[in-house]
């Protein structure tokens, strides 16, 4: 079941670009990660689907409904943490967190109490003493705070430390597997890597590729190195080989197609070591945008 569906959608900032023609769909329960650098629109796609602008053409769908006509309906299963957060700088982190809550039905004391001490935030401070990290933190606990369907993420772990990270991934991994469905935007691409199911990629606000992380890599560039004595680089000079250049005395290059041709030719010469790699995303993402 699709839990997001979009189709053709279209935003322009009077003349400037926002996202032009984006369609797809993320499933119930997955982990969907949506690359590209600044300014490729991936805000402005999360914007649209929170119903916090409007499209110029084109729809979204979020639980099978018009993100247009019901956006407040949507919302209360909604968490969404935006790229920068900002907030009542008088208020302390307690009550901004209780505030937050009053719009949800039930209580949600415990829920804020558990996610705050994995957060280790400090419940007595106020808003303008806390640093760009401790202010995210409080995002993290807000946008999950009520326990919601589907959580948008988008660049999330901007100014937390490595620590805070790791424990962060854990908490986005705990929350999927409860049945919580994730899009997670980011310009950093390992993180996409270890946490996505499927990848969109958008670039200059148009989707180039929507894949499954294996299918990405598998039908990507293979990375090849082979270490040989008095390696001829010409030797290597097939179809569909790229970056062919000389490392630590043999060769790295990458290549896509068929890897017998490659295979043929690495059992006419003697060789000492071969290693052939799977392409990182980072790989994957600069083959769309060269």
């Amino acid at each position: 079941m699709s839990i997001i569906e979009v189709q053709n959608l279209t935003k322009y900032y009077g003349k400037s670009r926002g996202i032009v023609d984006v369609s797809f769909a993320v499933e119930e329960g997955e982990i969907f990660g949506f690359i590209g650098p600044n300014g490729a629109g991936k805000s402005t796609t999360i914007r649209l689907l929170l119903s916090l602008i409007r499209p110029t053409s084109g729809k979204a769908s979020v639980f099978g409904k018009d993100v247009t006509t019901h956006g407040p309906e949507i919302r209360r299963e909604i968490g969404y943490l935006p790229s920068e957060v900002f907030y009542y700088e008088g208020m302390r982190v307690r009550d901004l967190l209780n505030y937050s809550a009053s719009f949800f039905p039930g209580d949600h004391s415990e829920r804020i109490a558990e996610l705050s001490d994995l957060m280790e935030l400090e419940m007595n401070r106020r808003i303008s003493d806390l640093s760009f990290g401790n202010k995210k933190k409080v995002g993290i606990v807000q946008g999950l705070l009520h326990s919601p369907r589907l959580l948008f993420l988008d660049e999330p772990t901007a100014g937390l430390d490595p620590l805070m990270q790791r424990k962060f991934f854990d908490l986005i991994r705990r929350e999927n597997a409860r049945g919580v469905t994730v899009f997670f935007s980011s310009h950093i691409l390992g993180e996409v890597q270890r946490l996505s199911n499927r990848i969109g990629i958008i670039r200059e606000g148009r989707i180039v590729e929507i894949s499954d992380m294996r299918s990405l890599q598998q039908n990507n560039y293979k990375k090849i190195k082979v270490c040989a004595s008095n390696l001829d680089a010409a030797a290597f000079a097939l179809p569909g080989v790229t970056n062919l250049q000389p490392e630590n005395g043999g060769l790295q290059f990458f290549f896509k197609g068929d890897i017998n041709a490659v295979l043929k030719q690495l059992g006419s010469i003697p060789v000492e070591d071969v290693t052939i790699e799977e392409p990182t995303l980072e790989e994957i993402f600069m083959h769309y945008y060269e």
